[in-house]
């Protein structure tokens, strides 16, 4: 050290000697070598990072002359000697910052991979912390070679010696992921990950090397070797790519994720899934995510929407291995989303719920049902924008400095205009779930048509002719029980009398239009009010005829009367022509469907409902609507 202290002229005679020496001793036992290289190691660490460069080429020279030595004698079975004379190395690459000196370490390294692949056995994890180090840098030239020898390792080495790198898999799939998470270059983190996802059919082709595999410093069943050594690694290093990375790597990182669940899902055991979806839910952890609003929101419109949609697809292919695990988790992830003030993705948690019961619903027992009625229930519960029937203006604060009352001001609009969004989201979300329900239980289109076919019929004057609409075989109507039908009628009804009330409330509706909520006209809930109507009435009309539902019919019978004679009496209030004009499907639907009661119910003796229950019930008390004629094919009112 004393020789190489020089700045200017450094003496590496004894450098020399120590090289040369080494060699001549190379054919000692591994026990001898493991003490020398204790000491002679710790040197070339400090050598290796000496300032003056010449010092340090000549070192990692003479380390790779001394490594292909040690190469060429190979490695016994459960030695370790490998990783103590190639730690120098990895020292260099993460103490030293000269270009040069960190370009020969790669170099070195390549050449060792290129002519003595054979040999490596345990030297593996070491080379793999090289190209680790050297795939974070900013040289071009260092990513490159480094990536170049890392891919012909995976494609090429661990082809032909799997078994003996088996040990460093892991590092070898640690050390693609820091590849791809180098921003500067995205050519080389498109191609890391499709070595990731390269690196899948090894675990899949050769599960059982990974079975036979044992180690000092792993204490896992056999049967989840495979787990812990081959599918946990990829996934969750795919799973960092989609946290550090931007949005065209992120994306493709989640892409191959779920193509690799697809593909190999089938041989997971059950908690593998539990351990892997722990995984996936760390995508939505809101603690994670960027503090600048607009990286948050950019975030959970991509990769947290592409996340909940490739969920239920997996969840579905595997439905009857993930449903009894992981249900409860899927209803609460979609719940989180449709709770976030992110119109897009509180619309993809709806959608994705709105799948995974069309997908599934047929396999669903009682139990399920239960816990999806449920989740509905709450969902509709916790996005009813209560607050849009008592918001009120901030008033003036009682402080005699003006520019006090001008920031209080300003910071009452900005909370406000937050607030609005939030409420804005809320009312998106409530109409999205009504045509989830309509969706889930006669299928997606099915009462559009239906409508559609109401309108033509009564313009054509023929009421009587038969509407075409297969509604029987198809949605979920037929899977789902009369108690899990209240349930979502429930919904339907408390998001009907929510809209209603706000609809009928002229002050509040002008006072919050004049805050400049929801645009130019005068803000109303005329969809959500006559949408989750015209969905309760499908619903009720339909258990009305089934005759399967027998038992319930006193309690359907109730609710239709219930709910028809409130509607109708509702709408002879309604005064606007644009709100009574909004009625016009749902009126048909009514009186249509009450129509064709008496055709379609079975008789009773004792309990029917006929067409006055409904008609008499209502109208008698409503003077300017008594005048109604009800002939065979319409009805005029």
């Amino acid at each position: 050290m004393d020789e190489l202290a020089s700045p200017h002229h450094p003496r590496m005679f004894s450098l020399q000697k120590i090289v040369e020496i080494s060699y001549y001793n190379m054919n000692r036992i591994r026990l001898q070598w493991s003490r020398i290289w204790h000491v002679i190691g710790d040197h070339f660490n400090k050598v290796g990072c000496n300032p003056n460069e010449d010092v340090a080429i000549f070192a990692v020279d003479s380390l790779r002359q001394l490594s292909m030595k040690f190469l060429e004698k190979g490695e016994l079975a459960n030695f370790r000697f490998q990783k103590d004379f190639l730690r120098p190395f990895e020292h260099i690459m993460k103490k030293n910052r000269s270009p040069t000196i960190r370009d020969m370490v790669i170099r070195c390294i390549a050449q060792m991979v290129n002519s003595q692949a054979g040999n490596i056995r345990s030297g593996w994890k070491n080379i793999f912390a090289v190209f680790h180090q050297a795939a974070s840098d900013h040289d071009g030239n260092i990513v490159e070679l480094a990536f170049q020898t890392t891919g012909h390792i995976v494609t090429n080495i661990f082809q032909q010696h799997f078994p003996a790198a088996i040990d460093s898999f892991q590092d070898a799939v640690k050390c693609l992921s820091e590849f791809a998470c180098n921003a500067a270059f995205p050519d080389t983190s498109m191609e890391a990950i499709r070595l990731i996802r390269y690196c899948a059919k090894y675990v899949s082709e050769r599960p059982q090397v990974l079975r036979e595999y044992t180690s000092d410093d792993m204490n896992v069943a056999p049967g989840d070797r495979v787990w812990v050594r081959g599918w946990f690694p990829i996934l969750f290093e795919l799973s960092c790519i989609i946290n550090r990375c931007k949005l065209d790597v992120r994306t493709r990182g989640l892409t191959v994720m779920f193509e690799i669940m697809k593909s190999y899902g089938h041989t997971f055991e059950k908690h593998w899934w539990q351990d892997l979806f722990r995984i996936v839910f760390r995508i939505f952890d809101n603690m994670k995510l960027p503090e600048q609003q607009t990286e948050k929101s950019e975030w959970m419109t991509t990769t947290c929407n592409h996340a909940l949609y490739a969920i239920c697809d997996v969840f579905t292919q595997f439905y009857e291995a993930l449903n009894e695990i992981l249900l409860p988790d899927i209803f609460a992830q979609l719940h989180w989303c449709v709770k976030q003030d992110n119109e897009q993705l509180a619309r993809s948690g709806t959608n994705c719920l709105e799948n995974l019961v069309i997908l599934n619903g047929q396999k669903f027992s009682p139990e399920v049902w239960d816990q999806t009625c449920n989740c509905m229930l709450e969902i509709f519960k916790t996005t009813i924008p209560h607050a849009l029937l008592t918001w009120r203006p901030a008033g003036m604060e009682d402080d005699s400095s003006e520019k006090h009352l001008t920031e209080n001001q300003n910071s009452s609009i900005l909370l406000d205009q937050k607030l609005f969004a939030g409420l804005l989201i809320k009312c998106v979300v409530q109409l999205e779930l009504i045509q989830t329900i309509d969706n889930i239980v006669f299928y997606p289109a099915t009462s559009k048509k239906e409508d559609a076919e109401h309108m033509a019929a009564a313009q054509r004057d023929t009421l009587d002719a038969d509407i075409h609409i297969d509604t029987e075989e198809q949605g979920m109507y037929k899977y789902i029980t009369s108690q899990h039908l209240f349930k979502l009628l429930d919904c339907l009804q408390e998001s009907h009398s929510f809209s209603k009330a706000f609809n009928s409330n002229y002050e509040q509706r002008t006072v919050l239009w004049r805050a400049g909520f929801k645009g130019k006209s005068k803000p109303n809930l005329l969809k959500q009010e006559t949408s989750s109507l015209a969905c309760c009435l499908r619903i009720l009309f339909r258990m009305y005829v089934d005759e399967s539902r027998r038992d319930s019919w006193d309690a359907i019978q109730q609710r239709l009367l219930n709910v028809c004679s409130e509607a109708l009496a509702y709408f002879i209030t309604v005064n606007s022509e644009s709100h009574r004009e909004a009625w016009t499907n749902l009126l048909l639907l009514l009186l249509t469907k009450t129509l064709k009661i008496s055709d379609e119910k079975p008789k009773r003796a004792a309990d029917h409902l006929d067409r006055d229950a409904i008609f008499g019930k209502t109208f008698l008390f409503c003077p300017p609507y008594k005048n109604i004629a009800i002939s065979s094919s319409v009805i005029y009112i």
